[in-house]
């Protein structure tokens, strides 16, 4: 290939911009319409045909591998989940995924996988062993009498960015990288040697959003509503009583996809709650651009999005040693959301430990949708 051609800073993701265009922004309730449109949330596909790749029931739970396009970028590959001796209708999960600095693999590392069926990178996926508790969380959800699904979102796993020929400006930075490799006598596998390409290439994919109108944010949120829709229309599955949960960069993704879409009826953020103001100014760096879109801060503080479904149950889990968020930020936004919502509505938890889902917490949320999710419960 000629050098001197410039290569695409968004590659895989050529037909991203006309799609981002010919979409228009989400049409949402008009007390969230104002999020939509900063965060430029394109309108998810209305219907999408979804193809069963392959199912197996293993260790009491049914595992389908499904997968769909989405209009633009890699086909989207997900995993639904649920209990072997199911009846029905079930209770609905959309398990996010955190970001966890590993863009190579996405909701794989929330799955425990039949054998034989492992997915790539998984095994060795740091943020399953790190953060999660060594636990397949969508998986042990199931296990408990759940349908859960969990997808890649844009930009993870196979909606990742192929950066096989990279951008110049993240290649450049990449030359440094493994100038540093080299020195430490370190030789980095493929997972390793993407996910710093990846963690470099984030600043393109952002400015390359901010250019068509979007944000990262933003178009993960179009990713993470056309996933619920495929979990509403899932046969078996109540679309009455859905829920979403996430950790970390998960948990924002759970906080606005609550706000936009009316079905979502109760959800659980885990180490994602803070002030934007506690941000400043020691703390910008510790965050990605998931949670930092330009302007967002014009609407309100990162808590009152919450308020756009003041009507669902929320379960809130603050790690009091997280060292992402200062202890006062996550205190400020507790006392923000006690204020903002009525009696009942609206749970929060602090927990020692730092940045991780233990197993402990995880029991928390899966209680909290036991509660939330129950038919007789309030909606």
């Amino acid at each position: 290939m000629d050098p001197s051609v410039r290569p695409s800073a968004i590659p895989g993701y050529d037909d991203w911009p006309a799609y981002v265009q010919l979409r228009g922004t989400a049409s949402v309730s008009p007390q969230s319409q104002p999020l939509a449109d900063a965060l430029g949330v394109p309108a998810p596909p209305t219907e999408l045909a979804v193809s069963t790749d392959w199912e197996e029931t293993y260790d009491g739970v049914t595992t389908s591998a499904l997968s769909w396009q989405l209009g633009f970028g890699p086909t989207t590959r997900a995993w639904l989940l649920r209990p072997a001796d199911a009846g029905g209708p079930l209770p609905g999960v959309l398990a996010l995924h955190c970001h966890g600095g590993n863009k190579y693999t996405g909701a794989s590392r929330l799955i425990a996988f039949p054998p034989g069926r492992a997915e790539p990178g998984v095994e060795t996926d740091s943020p399953r062993h790190q953060l999660y508790g060594g636990r397949a969380v969508a998986t042990e959800l199931a296990r408990e009498g759940f349908a859960v699904l969990a997808h890649d979102t844009f930009a993870w796993g196979s909606r990742r960015f192929p950066l096989d020929r990279q951008p110049w400006r993240t290649e450049d930075a990449m030359a440094g990288r493994r100038a540093q490799w080299r020195e430490a006598h370190h030789v980095p596998g493929p997972e390793q040697e993407y996910n710093a390409a990846a963690a470099f290439h984030e600043d393109t994919v952002a400015k390359a959003a901010g250019l068509m109108g979007t944000s990262l944010a933003g178009m993960v949120a179009h990713d993470d509503l056309a996933a619920l829709a495929v979990l509403r229309a899932t046969p078996g599955v109540d679309p009455a009583r859905l829920g979403c949960f996430g950790f970390s960069g998960g948990g924002g993704r759970a906080v606005l996809l609550a706000a936009l879409s009316p079905d979502i009826r109760g959800y659980a953020v885990t180490a994602m709650m803070t002030t934007f103001q506690s941000l400043l100014p020691a703390y910008l760096d510790a965050h990605s651009w998931l949670l930092q879109t330009p302007g967002l801060g014009r609407l309100g503080e990162w808590p009152s999005f919450t308020a756009l479904a003041a009507a669902r149950q929320f379960l809130v889990q603050y790690a009091l040693a997280d060292p992402l968020f200062p202890a006062q930020g996550m205190h400020d936004a507790h006392s923000l959301l006690a204020d903002l919502h009525a009696p009942g509505r609206y749970t929060g938890t602090f927990w020692p430990g730092g940045h991780e889902f233990t197993v402990p917490m995880q029991r928390q949320v899966l209680d909290f949708f036991r509660a939330a999710l129950t038919l007789g419960a309030t909606p």
